[in-house]
Formats: structure tokens, sequence, C-alpha cells
């Protein structure tokens, strides 16, 4: 052994350092794993990166992958296995693929929850609407791929997302340029992107493979760099290599069309929207579905992110934008009072009654704002709900002492922490809560949209 490099092969070998080093060198302290399915593994790790800020386990998340063929071993097995091309170019779903063509890459990703990088005026470059990640299971061989499997990884993507097929424009695909992978690929995809399309609106297909080889463990995360600047250039690029669609694949059978040329990415109204395929050999299968961000006049119009939002997920919904500013006054108005005493408590109702006898044009919405966001919160509480009439008989009962079905009184107790709560209506309890609060609330309206 090199005297240089005595006491470092061990842990410089180990493929748990690649995440780790990352960790040392920037000092972060959240979770940090190296993933190894294969040629799955970049698109893997992204997907784990959304589920960790999605469970707040981060708030800011690395994900990538890379490639480094030291040694000829993976030429010298592929070529064993007749798996490489004879001139080292993947063409993929073409008829004359005759295999992949191995290369080195690296690339990663820093992601964000979405509200979260709008707060902090972070650039927003593409949202991951959805994702999802599953296994082969037993098939005709340990290396060859899935069908079923993978259609079902891309209907748990879509369901994820809460997209319908024909939301999707474009699929990069894993597209190795191997006759065994690239139909059973093609079929999955006409299987389930293919049907019920618009005839003018076939989902396009392309692989970066042929332009830079088959990165491996790098591969997804090229596919996802590829289709975010694609997004943001309005461009659908072309696939090399292609001389005619594969006749393995029955392309009559969905309305699937390979990117032989290189065309502009149409706008339909609504964001423009692509899938990420990778599927390792391993059998690890990883889907993921990328949206347009959202426009300068999407961010500059949005509500300013509440609590409630900060952990909201990564896909966001536009407004309608022809929806009326101005809603009618709900029904029902909580006013919140409190003080250090019960003495005390009745007597703020007794001075904000003449307050209201001195300024009987106070809007009682108003006068909820002020009392929830205006003062300070102390143990003893009484809450006053009802329409305007309501509101002020709970008050005069609490300026009283007396009881009130509109008058709700008690002591807080600590709780450890910050409380919100979000009635969706979904229970007996009421039925149509949650859109009559909705309707009258534009906070609560905002918070649900996100």
């Amino acid at each position: 052994m090199p005297t240089p490099y005595e006491g470092h092969l061990g842990n410089g070998s180990a493929p748990s350092i690649a995440s780790g080093r990352l960790a040392y060198t920037l000092g972060l302290q959240g979770p940090a794993l190296t993933i190894d399915t294969a040629c799955s593994s970049s698109l893997v790790a992204l997907h784990l990166a959304c589920q960790s800020l999605h469970n707040h386990e981060t708030d800011l998340a690395l994900a990538g992958g890379v490639a480094i063929m030291s040694t000829p071993t993976l030429f010298l097995e592929f070529s064993r296995q007749r798996g490489l091309a004879r001139d080292g170019r993947c063409k993929a779903f073409a008829a004359t693929a005759d295999g992949t063509g191995c290369s080195e890459g690296v690339g990663l990703v820093l992601v964000e929850r979405l509200s979260d990088a709008l707060r902090n005026g972070h650039p927003v470059l593409a949202v991951i609407r959805g994702s999802a990640v599953n296994q082969d299971g037993a098939s005709n061989g340990l290396t060859a791929p899935n069908g079923p499997s993978q259609q079902r990884v891309i209907e748990d993507a879509l369901a994820g997302a809460r997209l319908a097929p024909d939301d999707i424009d474009a699929v990069e695909a894993h597209g190795t340029g191997t006759a065994l992978g690239d139909p059973i690929e093609a079929q999955a995809l006409i299987a389930t992107y293919g049907q019920q399309r618009p005839a003018d609106r076939p989902l396009r297909l392309g692989s970066i493979k042929s332009n830079i080889g088959h990165t491996q463990a790098a591969a997804g995360v090229a596919g996802v760099i590829k289709m975010v600047q694609a997004i943001r250039q309005e461009v659908l690029p072309r696939t090399l290599h292609v001389d005619e669609p594969t006749p393995h694949v029955d392309w009559s059978a969905g309305a699937v069309e390979l990117l032989t040329e290189q065309m502009p990415w149409p706008d339909t109204g609504q964001p423009r929207r692509a899938a990420v395929s990778s599927f390792g050999i391993s059998g690890t299968n990883a889907h993921l579905i990328l949206e347009q961000a959202p426009t300068s006049t999407d961010t500059e119009t949005a509500p300013a992110p509440t609590p409630l939002q900060t952990g909201a997920e990564l896909e966001v919904q536009a407004r309608e934008t022809s929806e009326p500013e101005v809603r009618p006054e709900p029904p029902v108005i909580p006013w919140l009072l409190s003080a250090k005493t019960p003495a005390a408590l009745a007597a703020q109702a007794q001075r904000l009654i003449h307050h209201l006898d001195t300024h009987p044009d106070l809007d009682p919405g108003e006068v909820a704002w002020a009392l929830a966001t205006t003062r300070t919160t102390l143990d003893h509480r009484a809450v006053i709900t009802g329409d305007q009439a309501a509101l002020r008989d709970g008050l005069e009962a609490l300026a009283a002492g007396e009881p009130h079905p509109a008058l709700t009184t008690g002591r807080a107790t600590p709780t450890g922490g910050k409380l919100a709560l979000l009635y969706s209506g979904q229970g007996s309890q009421r039925p149509g809560m949650g859109a009559q609060l909705y309707h009258h609330l534009p906070t609560f309206a905002h918070a649900l949209d996100h």
C-alpha cells in the first residue's frame, strides 16, 4: 500500500463517506444518506429529500448523484453481457438500439419547501409536484425491468401530485438504448400517459442518455437538470441517434411520440410539466414530476406565508384570478377578551361596551381583528360569538357576570407550544363548515389553497 494513503483507504472508499464528507465540509447536521439503488440512486435521493422536507427534518436539502469509473470493470462486465452499444452511443427507443454507452457524471440540486423559498426570496427554478419509488419484485430476471411495476410507480407519482396523465407534457425517460429495457419502458408510458389524451397533445418522449451517455447513479439528476432547463427555455429538446422508433413497441396504442426533432414547448394555459424516470438494475424504480415555477406575477399576488403555509406541500396551486376581492361579512364573528382576573375581565367588557356606544359605526369584523391581534393575551379569557346582536348581548352578560349562549369563559393552561386549528368540516359535527369558512375568511381560504 502506498505510504501516503495508509489509514485513508478504508474510510475513503466507504460509500457512506460520500454524503458524510459533504455534511462535514458544509457543517450540515440534518439527515445525511448515501443511497445505492444503482441507476435510480439520484432520483431516489431526491424523493427522500422531498420526504425529509415534508416531515420537517430539514429546511433545505442537497440531493444528487455521482458516477466515476476508476477501473474498466463496468465495461468488461457489460460487454460480456452483450449490453454495450458497439459505437458507445445510447440510441434510446430507436430501431437500431444495440446497448447502452456508460459515462461519468455528477449532479446536485438544492430543494426547499416552496413557501419557504418564496418567503426567503430564493429563486425557484422548478417545483417538484410529486414523486414515487417502488421495486420490480419477481420478474423474468434479477436485472430485467418489470413493466407493471413501472406503470404503478408512474400512477403513484401522479396520485401524489394530484394530477391526471394528460397534465404531463413530456417524459424524460430512463431510455438506456437496450433492446430489452426500452420497449418495456415505452409500453408502460403508453399504458399510463398515452391513453385518453387530446390528439394534438401527445406525450413527448426523450432521453438525455442519447446526449451524454448513461451516467448510472447520476442519471436521474441529469434528467431533472435537463427538464428544468427545458421548462425554463420553453423548448423540448430532441433525442439523438433515432433512425426510426423501435418496431418492438406498438406506438399506435397510445398518444406518445419520440422527440426526434427539437420543438417549442407549447403554452396550454397551464404550467409546463414534465416527468423523469429512473429504473435501477437492482429493480428499484423512481418517477418524479416537475412543474414550471410560479411566475413573478404569481409570487407578487400571493399572500405572505403564514405558519400554516411553511409546512405546506412542495407543490403550489394557483388561485382563480377572477375571484372577487370583497367577501361578504361572515354571519358568525368571534370577539376575544382576556384579563388577569375574572373581575378585570368583566371590567374589560364594560369598557368595550362604552367604546362601542361612543363609536356606533365600528365594523364588528374589524373589532374582532383588533381584539385578537392588538391586545396582550392574559390567563382569564372570554369568547363571544354570533352576529352583531348576539355579540352585544354576550358582551353585556360578561360585564354583568351572567351566563349567555354566545359567551364562553375559561382560564388558559400552558400547552408547551403554539397551536393552530384548521376546521375542514369533514365530520358530521357541522356539514359544510369548511366551505363556509373558505367563503367568508380570506386567510382560511389562502391557507387551505396552499
